[in-house]
């Protein structure tokens, strides 16, 4: 998982009368202003810089908003590079958390603006440290601006304050009936000035620039703030609201309604109910309202003063209406409940063909994020609706991220590799995490909502409908779920937060303070909170009823308790104490296990839990899965080096002394480190024989896929390693490898065009063979429920024997670099039969003598389960090459030919697919005689007509086997 903490500091309190984010001098700054005098107090906003030391290392970014920039995030003209010391960037301290930045000479000559026709709008900054790594923003994290004016005449209301966000908003203002009210008004010319309140003029004053008045909170409600300035023929205006909240409204909760957003019949009307113990005053903000907080939308409190709702009317159906609460009228978050979100900084980036129509991010909400509700929501109409899944025993799972799977990166495309998927014999998908999480690329193990898919892979029907196409095939979806924590964007964490120790609060119903556990990220969940086992319950419930996800990969599981390994204040943690035998982490587990099954039996619930051994048997003896990390251990052996160790045995579920096949041994995953790799980097030699060859790297990875995929129990592989995918975990975007980990969640490189290499796919064909046999329903109860499993798998020769009712299997292979020879007892006399070659060996029924070359490995069976001949070990030897194909011209144009070699009579497929591995076109599927045949690339009414130029592969298939022949499409 990423182990990436992002540090959020948030301060959520009242706004005292004097103090100030940012303060400027000239008040009206001007481009032509020979001096602008900017202080920035650390004690508000975000307070990062909040008692930094040295106070000599605090410098500015800083730039400006012209007529040219294309958004708040366009800053234009900047002198300094981030993360920098310049001089000249540096911001002396002005007294205690406070520092001061000075612009001379005027803006124009200080940016270096030339074109006089550029006006320059605004004003962006930011205070850091010197190298960047903590940096002084608005409470909700965005950048500051300050506005600058030409010479015209403006009306500004400065006091009660406000924030210097891009559209400037008024800082929370904390007032009851019967307090004065401080108003202080500015006009940048001399001119007669008058202060509204609540449509009244209460001070007036001609030929002024300032004015200020003071009145009294006469009645609960919204309180309306208007300075006028006008010079006897221009008038300019500005306006400020806030509310005054009179008494809480106490009411049960309606009856029939939850938490969250409950939808009235009729699509006119929302009912919204938040959890959130004791909190004071909470106001629904919205499109609904124009963003205007009043006492029509103050939400009841229920009498234990656990939750607050409110109902909404006069919807118009199917029409999203963005909101927010604003809570004790100092902060303002959205719903934790949402299923759809809004993010000004994520949503610009994702593209309308991942997102069509998304809604825009509404101009008056607070901060970065929105919750989202609809009535009327189109249902979406499953096609599979009775979907049998398949035996958790016998899992076959892909994990993948969809960000480095498919060149889309979008559930669309993800839908589109299915063909491939279903051919590789996989039966269950593992998608990293696609909750919302912060931030646009990212593996997902950052959340910050739990009931909203990310919207940068695609909207909620793309992603129901990729899982109505898996089950389609057959195929069982898991999800990635992350509940050991959530990230600082997230409501939960902001609604009960300590501002001084920035941590959540000591009250917060869901989170620690501190870790107990090592390798904590973001902020812990406490299971055993009521509150937490609650939530937790209502988010299993609705991925499992509302999207039908056949189970959830938990990640971290050994964090879910509340056993202490670290200090007071989470750290100097013991990790092995940390990973012994919990009794309450056990329970946890045995709960949420119970959950899942009480909702949708038979939904699996997999555990990333690394515990010890005795608590692992206690888990999977119950029904969980447990995931089973052999990567080194593999990766040693394909590299061909016994130290560290090479043995495997630990990837056996009965040498761990389960009861149940409730291991998911896998050699590769996410968080390892891909064998290929190391093989092409690191592999062992002797004489010409050498695994950093990569055809001899690739082969090395078969035989191991081989044993691997013999062993009983659930298995899983991580994306493109069927095809021997070579780059780094730690590869960067420039191609370079980082040791040090800082690029291991960056985007890797798309290589479909790696099932086009021969050696390749002959691995993919050997995992394909190997599942199909796992997976045929005769010979299945051997990997599921074997009468016997034998292994010695500790030594150079490693031999795993297992017997069954059906089928009985025998793997021997050799990852030395020499030679080597030993006895195996097959479990019975006679022939068998070697599944992946035309071979076979007669067995004694004693203690045979085999000998194996480096690298050479069989898989017998004591039935001739397969006639098709399949060798992915020697390619010069492999049956496709009697499998020729062509495509020409190549380049193709409008028309071209396709020429194939038909190795025996039979049936032939020829399908043309995308570089994402993406199903086109069926151009010719049936009976073929042996010999050379012939036929237009445009058969079966397949047209280049509507396709994009570009490369695509022409793949036929017979008898199991594949031939790919790459061709260019130029028109």
């Amino acid at each position: 998982m990423k182990r990436l903490l992002l540090a959020w500091i948030l301060l959520f309190t009242g706004i005292a009368a004097d103090a100030q984010l940012l303060r400027w001098l000239p008040a009206f700054i001007q481009d032509t202003s020979a001096a602008v005098t900017i202080t920035c107090d650390a004690t508000k906003g975000n307070k990062g810089l909040l008692n930094y030391t040295p106070t000599t290392d605090v410098y500015v970014h800083i730039g400006v908003i012209t007529s040219a920039s294309t958004s708040s995030s366009d800053w234009k003209y900047v002198p300094f590079t981030w993360g920098t010391t310049n001089p000249a960037a540096n911001a002396p301290a002005a007294g205690t958390n406070l520092w001061r930045y000075t612009i001379t000479g005027g803006l124009r000559s200080f940016f270096n603006i030339t074109n006089p026709s550029e006006k320059i709008l605004k004003i962006a900054i930011l205070f850091r440290n010197g190298n960047g790594s903590i940096k002084q923003t608005n409470v909700d994290g965005s950048d500051m601006y300050i506005p600058v004016y030409d010479n015209g005449l403006y009306a500004r209301i400065d006091t009660p304050l406000k924030q210097p966000t891009y559209i400037p908003i008024i800082e929370p203002v904390t007032k009851n009936v019967g307090d004065v009210l401080n108003i202080n008004a500015k006009a940048s010319l001399p001119s007669r000035l008058t202060i509204y309140y609540n449509g009244t003029a209460i001070a007036h004053d001609s030929a002024v620039t300032q004015l200020s008045a003071a009145p009294t909170i006469a009645a609960a409600g919204t309180q309306t703030i208007m300075a006028e300035a006008y010079n006897g023929s221009v008038f300019s205006r500005d306006t400020v609201s806030f509310l005054v909240s009179g008494g809480t409204n106490f009411a049960p909760l309606p009856t029939g309604v939850t938490d969250g957003i409950n939808y009235e019949p009729g699509d006119t009307s929302a009912t919204l109910v938040l959890y959130a113990p004791k909190k004071n005053k909470i106001i629904v903000l919205g499109d609904f309202n124009n963003w205007t907080p009043s006492l029509n939308y103050q939400m009841n409190e229920t009498p234990d003063s656990l939750r607050f709702w409110i109902r909404l009317t006069g919807l118009t159906p199917g029409v999203e209406y963005a909101y927010q609460y604003q809570i004790d009228g100092s902060l303002t978050v959205a719903d934790y409940n949402a299923e759809k979100i809004l993010d000004k900084n994520v949503d610009p980036q994702i593209p309308s063909t991942t997102y069509p129509n998304l809604k825009p991010f509404p101009a008056n909400a607070i901060g970065s994020i929105v919750s989202v509700l609809q009535t009327a929501k189109p249902a979406y109409n499953w096609q599979v609706t009775n979907f049998t899944r398949p035996d958790k025993r016998n899992l076959l799972i892909y994990e993948l991220l969809i960000r480095d799977f498919t060149a889309t990166q979008n559930w669309k495309g993800l839908q589109d590799t299915l063909s491939y998927l279903k051919r590789l014999g996989v039966n269950a998908v593992e998608v990293m995490p696609f909750n919302n999480f912060e931030g646009y690329s990212s593996w997902g193990y950052n959340p910050n909502f739990y009931f909203a898919p990310d919207k940068v892979y695609g909207t909620e029907t793309a992603v129901k409908q990729f899982i109505d196409a898996c089950h389609q095939q057959g195929i069982a979806v898991i999800m990635d779920m992350v509940m050991n924590h959530s990230f600082g964007s997230s409501p939960m964490v902001q609604m009960y937060w300590d501002p001084v120790k920035n941590i959540p609060a000591a009250n917060n119903p869901w989170f620690n303070q501190y870790p107990t556990h090592a390798y904590n990220v973001g902020y812990q969940f406490n299971h055993q909170s009521q509150a937490t086992i609650d939530f937790r319950n209502r988010v299993i419930t609705y991925w499992l009823t509302k999207y039908k996800i056949d189970g959830f990969r938990w990640d971290l599981a050994k964090g879910f308790t509340q056993k202490n390994t670290c200090d007071a204040f989470g750290n100097n943690c013991n990790v092995a104490a940390w990973g012994n035998y919990d009794t309450a982490r056990v329970a946890t587990w045995k709960n949420i296990y119970d959950k899942i099954q009480s909702v949708s039996q038979g939904a699996y619930c997999i555990l990333e839990m690394f515990a010890d051994n005795s608590e692992e048997q206690v888990e999977a003896n119950y029904g969980m899965m447990i995931w089973g990390n052999l990567n080194s251990n593999f990766n040693q052996a394909t590299m061909g080096y016994s130290n560290p160790s090479w043995d495997v045995s630990y990837g056996v579920y009965t040498n761990r002394g389960y009861s149940q096949p409730n291991l998911i041994t896998y050699m590769e995953s996410h968080d390892e480190e891909r064998l290929m790799y190391k093989n092409e980097q690191y592999g062992n030699s002797n004489g010409s024989y050498a695994i950093k060859d990569t055809a001899t790297g690739l082969k090395r990875n078969a035989m191991a896929t081989a044993l691997w995929a013999m062993i009983p129990g659930p298995k899983m592989l991580w994306q493109f390693g069927e095809l021997g995918y070579d780059y780094s975990i730690n590869t960067c975007p420039n191609g370079t490898v980082d040791a040090t980990g800082g690029c291991r969640t960056d985007p890797k490189p798309l290589r479909w065009d790696y099932y086009s290499q021969p050696n390749r796919l002959a691995l993919y064909n050997v995992y394909a063979q190997l599942f199909k046999l796992r997976t045929n329903p005769v010979y299945s109860s051997t990997f599921t429920a074997p009468k016997n499993i034998s292994n010695n798998l500790g030594n150079a020769f490693k031999q795993l024997i297992v017997t069954g009712d059906s089928l009985s299997v025998v793997f021997v292979g050799n990852f030395d670099v020499s030679q080597q020879s030993t006895t195996v007892t097959f479990p019975s006399a006679g022939t068998w039969y070697s599944y992946l070659s035309s071979k076979t060996i007669t067995a004694s029924g004693g203690a045979d003598n085999i000998t194996l070359q480096p690298g050479e490995y069989y898989v017998y069976t004591n039935k001739n389960v397969n006639n098709t001949v399949v060798t992915a070990v020697t390619p010069v030897s492999n049956p496709t090459d009697n499998m020729q194909l062509q495509v020409m011209p190549n380049p193709a144009g409008t028309s071209a030919t396709v020429q194939f070699q038909v190795p025996t009579s039979g049936v032939v497929r020829l399908d043309v697919l995308n570089t994402d591995g993406q199903y086109i076109a069926n151009i010719w599927n049936g009976f073929k005689p042996k010999g050379t045949q012939t036929l237009s690339l445009y058969s079966n009414g397949f047209s280049s007509a509507g396709m994009p130029n570009g490369v695509y592969f022409l793949v036929m298939e017979q008898n199991g086997q594949r031939k790919v022949q790459q061709f260019l499409l130029a028109k």
